[in-house]
């Protein structure tokens, strides 16, 4: 905990840039997250799965208009390799399968909600024309 406060400030010495910009620094973090939640449907499925405990996947399908099984289900693969979502299989014919958030997603909701008040004190501003 005590590292993720000195990358609450960009170090000014080249010689400690490292800290936000190398390789293990805040940028390739952040950077990391953002890609393990790109994806028209992943955040639809993250809050979805954040409201009820576990899912099926025919709940979700129901639950988020215009998505295909397709999507889905390469969504959700991707989410679980990411371990942000835990697939669960009962062994059962017809198959029962449910998705539910680790830890790991839980402790993400917290900054996905902090990104919606984001959103929602920063309405959105049309860009400015530049004359030609």
């Amino acid at each position: 905990m005590d590292e993720a406060i000195t990358h609450l400030k960009v170090p000014m010495d080249r010689g400690e840039r490292h800290v936000c910009l190398g390789p293990h620094g805040s940028v390739a973090h952040v950077t990391r997250v953002l890609r393990m939640i790109s994806g028209r449907w992943k955040l639809p499925i993250l809050f979805r799965l954040f409201a009820a405990p576990s899912m099926r996947t025919s709940q979700l399908m129901r639950d988020i208009p215009g998505i295909s099984p397709k999507m889905l289900t390469q969504h959700l693969r991707e989410l679980e390799n990411d371990e942000l979502v835990a697939r669960q299989d009962f062994g059962e014919q017809p198959p029962h399968v449910e998705y539910r958030l680790t830890d790991a997603g839980r402790g993400l909701m917290p900054v996905m909600i902090a990104l919606r008040e984001f959103s929602r004190s920063h309405p959105a501003i049309e860009p400015r024309r530049h004359p030609n």
